[in-house]
């Protein structure tokens, strides 16, 4: 950033690539988007609620109450004849400085602009999904460390979203049976089939689990 801040981050491990952009803060700048090149990518708001979440088959986009406002299916990402919803082109500031647009699978662009100057990454990813499985070269696996602490963020938004609700409602009572959101329940079923496809243990599939559904 002009302040001399970090803004961008692109770094690889192994064979593994991923873009993260920080906001505008010297110390404990909080993540504002995570780009993977596996095709799982995730833009916050600067409340730090979900914004727009990407995998392999499609997208979601949500308001700053956590409400999904549209849904999309990336084409050819799955061959049942299900009615398929078609990306329209999307385009949201996640700060003064950093945009990002998508215009399709392989095209997310994320744009940096500051003092006349401009920097352009393209993050997004070709990658096909058959007959609802995912579909990836053998060399791509999730490690044990990064499924663990994908359904550790899970449970951190379940219990951000259920302290949301009793800063809102505080007078609701038995707010254990008040259920998280479709998308949060969806992404923690995605974890679980991970775990599966990707021949885990069954220690890490409970404890995945029990984090998840805690």
């Amino acid at each position: 950033y002009p302040s001399g801040n970090l803004a961008v981050m692109v770094v690889r491990h192994k064979a593994q690539l991923a873009c993260i952009v920080q906001e505008d803060k010297p110390s404990r700048a909080k993540i504002q988007a995570v780009f993977q090149w596996r095709g799982r990518s995730t833009c916050y708001h600067p409340s730090g609620t979900v914004w727009i979440n990407m995998d392999t088959q499609g997208g979601q986009y949500f308001n700053q109450a956590g409400g999904r406002v549209r849904r999309w299916r990336w084409p050819n990402s799955i061959t049942s004849s299900e009615p398929q919803a078609p990306l329209s082109p999307i385009f949201i500031s996640l700060n003064q400085h950093v945009g990002v647009r998508i215009l399709g699978q392989d095209k997310v662009i994320v744009s940096f602009l500051a003092m006349g100057r401009q920097a352009k990454f393209n993050v997004g990813a070709k990658v096909q999904v058959s007959s609802g499985q995912l579909q990836l070269p053998p060399r791509i696996r999730l490690s044990e460390g990064e499924l663990l602490l994908l359904a550790v963020r899970v449970r951190i938004l379940q219990l951000l979203d259920r302290l949301r609700g009793c800063l809102t409602f505080p007078s609701t009572k038995h707010w254990d049976k008040i259920k998280p959101p479709a998308f949060l329940t969806t992404q923690a079923w995605k974890i679980l089939q991970l775990c599966t496809s990707a021949g885990m243990s069954s220690e890490l599939h409970s404890s995945v689990q029990a984090i998840v559904n805690a």
